[in-house]
């Protein structure tokens, strides 16, 4: 049994678990009123919806915690932290990352502790008031439940060397572990980065001592983290970003090494180590690590040269064809270049005995520099699926050659079962993992989608498999999930079980599935950790890994449980009496200009071009940013323009031929509030309810589940229902539903590209059709207020603001925040006819068929807006289950996600 891991846990609505596999812990620097002149004066001016805009374009950037600092002289300190934490609390896209605390003032702070969401980190206290007060501050964060930055600072001033910087982060460390019983995986020491490059003789060893301060604080005080703010080594050379950028990634990067593990660190002042030139490199690490006596005098000579142009002309974009076979063909791979890989196979088959050996030569050390590159941030996800179609075109190839021989060797290191899960149809995230895991040299043996789980479990015996990944993007996947490891247990399997999807969590795989098998669970956040997991898992001294997994996720499961348990919820019945009260008797409801079902057949896709959110897109690929900054960042900005361009071409080759079909129905109703909860649409009140052969007292019921987290006198628990207007008000409300779909022909053309070994274009079709079916959403939800219902005729937004959605009314569907369960769309569907009308099936687990489609509802009210229902009590759920006339443990299995422990 190996030793007890204590990680550094944070919370915003996610985890954040910092281990030693993780990566480096990136920390926004934005929302800082002393660091972003922009934010002081949104925030002086009382602007907070923009200011939330800077918290969330963080977010989107990859920040995995924003730092949030209120400090400034003509600011209420206490008022603007209060305030702006409480408005990110109720953002779930910005308030799903942990915050970080800034500030020198105790008071604020303290302020901060008393309304953030989650386990936050406070930055920061240190000795320099004394040891009482630091300990009376340390106490408190404790009681908060925080993490905390300590600052390399005493009664004596800053560490300002090696030496100092060891005396106070020992001493800092021995009062909060032995007096405070601080949790010392919480401690995150922060020694002081300081100007390299000044002048300043005693400035010379001050990245040196940090680096070296850094290695001794990992080693001597156990489970510490050390964080800090890069951009302050570069001071020096401000207006120069070449050297800038240079010295902020060499910085980090030695950091790194030594054991910084995260940072303060702004991406766009970032370049990539391996591709600054080597020349600048010398020039700034000779300073860095103080390698010459004359370093500073002869970087701040260089820095004049510097031009920052790198790129390549065209002149010397075909020299590396004169380089030896190896290096071509890794050439080929790491670029994805497939133009001369079949020249450069066949010379490397008639240079080797067995055509195997290319594979297993050639190929897999080409492919090896790709797995390093990735794992290590130095590519990103659209390079390395590009490398797999330079990899399965030479296999293709050399595949006859192998067969003639009949060599039985695969060459694979491991074999890999993937399946998504029975009734779920989404693979997109699926088929990046098989890629990635393929290009490290595994046999993938790809099931497909609505797999049922006899079907994987006899696939994992008869093939004999090393490892089983399921996927799933739909809630009902979690429970098909937890069914299948415990039919695995039932089978006697010893396979490691790998979770992964846009609905899974850590959470959900430690709480629910891990207790059901006896082998190891893993759930697996993104393709690039696949790689790193698979290996682990299948390496020949596996225990003491297998072992480190099942006791994370004990703890985890421990935490979770206890943290479920400190929050209180009120009964249904009060739930009712604090719903969200409107004004009905000063609300006259907009009567729609085109009541009933509508059918579109064959939508034109160029009309849904302009209405694409295209910053989901680069997400699905693994590359973090907002649309349209993302093309000119630093960091991936020349990734992300590549597969733009590829995207816009291939968008453009659809919409030409048109390769796949756009269909919608919908329709407006007459509808009212019954029931508290219930949303009645009355059909015969509709002039097309002769057409559809309805009676004339024919109704459908919408059913609605209300919040019941107990929150601060005053505050409503909403549910939907809270936007129709009540019966007995005597007004006539009306509610709308629909369904999209452009993925009619997505599955044909992605068959045609995997046919050709293609699965960056196979991936890139599904990821497409998926952007033109909440691209249709929006535009015919446009259409919906301005035209149909016509309640917002006058509307002019931009699509920077439908994507905002700054229009009145909402759009929600079942299964997402608000109405989590997947049952209502069976009414949506029998409301529309959407089987019949254009052709959309639901699976047995409520999935859309084809899969790039969308449904939900539309409310009109301008009081409507999103929320998040959170866990719900058996009280609900019992009333639930009789209001929809269905057993109690069918609604739980449908609401299991959303059920208090």
């Amino acid at each position: 049994m190996s030793k007890q891991h204590k990680y550094l846990t944070l919370s915003g609505l996610e985890p954040l678990i910092v281990t030693p596999e993780s990566n480096f812990v990136n920390v926004g620097e934005r929302t800082n009123v002393t660091g972003s002149r922009k934010f002081l004066r949104l925030i002086k001016e009382e602007k907070y919806d923009e200011a939330l805009e800077v918290a969330r374009h963080q977010v989107d950037g990859g920040a995995q915690i924003i730092d949030v600092n209120m400090d400034e002289g003509m600011l209420d300190g206490v008022y603007a932290m209060t305030k702006f934490l409480n408005l990110i609390a109720a953002e779930p896209d910005i308030a799903r990352v942990p915050i970080m605390i800034d500030s020198s003032k105790w008071e604020i702070i303290e302020a901060g502790l008393k309304v953030v969401q989650g386990k936050c980190v406070v930055n920061s206290i240190s000795l320099k008031g004394g040891e009482e007060e630091f300990i009376r501050q340390a106490t408190l964060v404790k009681r908060y439940g925080a993490a905390v930055i300590v600052m390399a600072f005493d009664e004596d001033g800053q560490a300002d060397n090696y030496e100092r910087r060891v005396e106070i982060c020992e001493r800092s460390y021995n009062i909060l572990v032995n007096q405070v019983k601080f949790p010392p995986q919480d401690i995150i020491f922060d020694p002081n980065i300081f100007p390299v490059a000044t002048g300043m003789e005693e400035h010379r060893k001050n990245a040196l001592d940090f680096f070296n301060a850094t290695k001794w604080i990992r080693e001597n005080l156990p489970y510490a983290n050390v964080s800090g703010g890069v951009s302050n080594v570069s001071f020096s050379f401000r207006g120069n970003n070449a050297v800038r950028e240079a010295m902020h990634s060499s910085f980090l990067y030695h950091a790194i090494k030594n054991g910084m593990n995260m940072g303060i660190v702004n991406p766009a002042m970032l370049e990539v180590y391996d591709e600054i030139p080597k020349d600048l490199l010398d020039h700034v690490e000779d300073v860095l690590l103080d390698r010459r006596d004359d370093a500073t005098e002869r970087l701040l000579d260089f820095a004049e040269t510097v031009k920052g142009n790198k790129r390549e002309d065209d002149t010397k974009k075909l020299e590396w064809r004169s380089e030896e076979l190896q290096s071509r063909i890794t050439h080929s791979l790491v670029k994805g270049i497939d133009e001369f890989i079949l020249e450069d196979i066949e010379e490397a088959r008639l240079s080797v005995d067995r055509p195997i050996q290319v594979i297993e030569g050639h190929l897999m050390t080409g492919m090896n520099v790709v797995g390093d590159l990735f794992g290590s941030g130095k590519m990103f996800l659209p390079q390395v699926v590009k490398s797999a179609r330079v990899m399965k075109k030479a296999v293709a190839y050399l595949n006859p050659f192998i067969e003639a021989q009949k060599d039985g060797s695969s060459g694979a290191v491991g074999k890999i079962l993937l399946a998504t899960v029975k009734g779920d149809v989404h693979d997109i995230g699926k088929n990046i993992v098989g890629v990635v895991l393929a290009c490290n040299n595994y046999e993938i043996i790809d099931l497909g989608v609505m797999v049922p789980p006899e079907k994987i479990i006899q696939a994992a015996i008869e093939e004999k498999v090393d490892a089983i990944g399921l996927s799933g993007l739909i809630t009902p996947s979690l429970d098909e999930m937890v069914y299948l490891a415990d039919q695995m247990e039932k089978n006697d399997l010893d396979i490691p079980l790998l979770i992964g999807g846009a609905t899974t969590s850590r959470a959900h795989t430690a709480v629910k599935i891990e207790p059901k098998y006896s082998n190891t669970v893993v759930h697996v956040n993104d393709a690039s950790r696949a790689v790193t997991v698979v290996g682990n898992l299948l390496q020949e001294n596996n225990g003491d890994f297998k072992v480190q997994i099942r006791e994370e996720y004990e703890k985890f499961r421990e935490q979770f449980l206890t943290r479920g348990k400190r929050k209180e919820y009120i009964s249904i019945t009060e739930a009712r009496k604090r719903k969200f009260q409107i004004d009905w008797n000063s609300f006259e409801p907009t009567k729609p200009n085109l009541e009933g079902v509508q059918v579109i057949h064959d939508q034109d896709l160029g009309e849904l071009l302009p209405y694409i959110d295209w910053s989901p897109f680069f997400r699905s690929w693994d590359l973090h940013g907002k649309y349209p900054d993302i093309l000119t960042d630093e960091v991936v900005g020349e990734q992300a323009t590549s597969l733009f361009k590829d995207a816009q071409e291939m968008l453009e080759q659809v919409v030409s031929k048109k390769q796949l079909k756009a269909k919608a129905v919908f329709g407006i109703f007459p509808a009212n509030m019954i029931n508290d909860d219930d949303i009645e649409v009355n059909i015969s009140k509709s002039p097309r309810a002769e057409s559809r052969g309805l009676g004339l007292d024919e109704r459908f019921i919408f059913r609605t589940l209300r919040q019941q987290l107990k929150k601060r006198e005053g505050k409503p628990s909403f549910a939907l229902a809270d936007f129709i207007a009540p019966k007995e008000t005597g007004k006539q409300d009306y509610i709308g539903s629909f369904c999209v779909s452009t993925g009619f022909g997505t599955q044909e053309l992605a068959a045609k590209y995997e046919a050709a070994h293609d699965d960056y274009n196979s991936i890139m079709i599904k990821a497409l059709a998926d952007r033109l079916a909440e691209a249709y959403a929006e535009f015919l939800h446009e259409k919906i207020r301005k035209e149909y219902w016509s309640y917002s005729p006058e509307e002019t937004l931009s699509n920077e603001e439908l994507i905002k959605e700054s229009y009145k009314g909402i759009r929600p569907a079942p299964g997402y925040p608000a109405c989590p369960d997947h049952l209502e769309k069976e009414t949506i569907w029998k409301l529309l006819n959407v089987k019949e009308n254009i052709g959309v099936e639901l699976t047995e687990s409520l999935a859309m068929w084809p899969a790039a489609s969308v449904s939900g509802y539309y409310f009109a009210n301008p009081e409507a807006r999103y929320f998040g229902l959170g866990k719900i009590t058996e009280d609900q759920l019992k009333d639930y289950s009789k209001r929809k006339n269905i057993d109690l443990e069918t609604a739980r299995k449908w609401l299991n996600p959303n059920l208090t422990e």
